[in-house]
């Protein structure tokens, strides 16, 4: 039976583990983290046991409309200092480094032209969201574990970020 049929009895569609078992054999020799595939009303995600993270909690209707990227510049740009405390979380991992929970694009605020979440300093409480995360048109939100203290940002806005990829150090 073809992985979209469905089944005479049910109306809903019905898996054919061989197609599962090919994904994860492409998984597997990719070295990919995780694959996903639609067909109609079937979906099927196969992905490894390190690629697994907790779902985080999904905005209720979280609106934000990605801007245009700028044309890539001809010329180097200037490089900005960074503060000392941004260097040094980049350059070693501390206690506190809050990690990717997938790939995709950073945003620090709600929506364009607002105000970010969270700004070094400021203090935060056990689930507040510090940024959000988008992957495939869905807006994950980056929650503090622990109360604490934002102790430097690793992300600017609109970056794109790759899973595990360290984004903000709460302390």
């Amino acid at each position: 039976m073809a992985a979209s049929e469905r089944s005479p009895k049910s109306d809903t569609p019905q898996i054919d583990t061989e197609l599962v078992r090919e994904l994860a054999s492409i998984l597997k020799d990719a070295e990919l983290g995780e694959i996903e595939i639609e067909h109609g009303e079937l979906r099927i995600r196969v992905s490894t046991a390190s690629a697994l993270a907790p779902p985080a909690p999904m905005p209720q209707q979280m609106a934000y409309v990605q801007q245009p990227s700028a044309p890539a510049p001809t010329a180097a740009a200037p490089v900005h200092a960074e503060s000392a405390t941004t260097a040094e979380a980049r350059s070693a991992p501390q206690e506190g480094t809050i990690p990717s929970p997938m790939v995709g694009t950073v945003y620090l605020s709600p929506e364009p032209g607002a105000s970010a979440f969270v700004t070094e300093g400021k203090a935060v409480r056990k689930g507040d969201t510090l940024m959000l995360v988008e992957a495939m048109k869905t807006f994950n939100p980056v929650t503090a574990p622990v109360d604490g203290t934002v102790k430097a940002i690793l992300v600017s806005d609109g970056q794109p970020v790759e899973y595990g990829e360290p984004l903000i150090v709460v302390a």
